[in-house]
């Protein structure tokens, strides 16, 4: 009987693990800095507490974002990069120059 398994892909394996609607948003306002939770979500307009939650989370059991809970009044929590998150810069530099160069413009009030 053929297996019907797809052949491991590297590029699967990647967006696997960086892909989908949030991701690549969250990572790409990590990849500078450390961020708080709160100040997450206001760079992220659209997403939920709770799938802000689940995709840090995810990112997390991934090994590409440590969270970090400092034990101030009142206490925060920060979610910054991982060594293994910082080989994903270059990668998101690039995504951001290809977005800058070829992705939708925002209509201007004047037709062309």
């Amino acid at each position: 009987m053929a297996s019907t398994k797809a052949p491991w892909c590297p590029v699967t394996a990647t967006v696997e693990v960086i892909g989908g609607r949030w991701k690549p948003t969250i990572l790409f306002h990590l990849k500078d800095q450390p961020r708080r939770f709160n100040e997450l979500r206001r760079l992220v307009p659209g997403i939920t507490q709770r799938m802000l939650t689940l995709q840090l989370r995810a990112l997390e059991q991934d090994g590409i974002v440590a969270r970090t809970v400092h034990n101030t009044i009142p206490p925060h929590v920060e979610y910054a990069f991982t060594r293994k998150g910082w080989t994903l810069g270059p990668l998101l530099d690039a995504m951001e120059a290809w977005g800058e160069k070829n992705g939708p413009r925002r209509r201007s009030k004047v037709s062309a």
